[in-house]
């Protein structure tokens, strides 16, 4: 078992929003929940730089 398990690709962590959480044990809340932190830095990263592409965009236009 353990000679093959690096082979195998490792399951990624998913949070389906709305699911049962009472299934869930408290570390694994606290993963999802970093996970979840670390999605939201994501996408404020990305708003931010399409936000400074748009705004050049505009101040190249006007």
């Amino acid at each position: 078992m353990g000679l093959f398990d690096e082979d195998q690709p490792k399951k990624k962590l998913v949070h389906e929003i709305g699911s049962d959480l009472s299934l869930l044990s408290v570390d694994e809340l606290t993963l999802r929940i970093a996970l979840l932190n670390e999605e939201i830095g994501r996408l404020e990263a990305e708003r931010e730089r399409k936000s400074a592409s748009r705004s050049a965009a505009e101040s190249l236009f006007r």
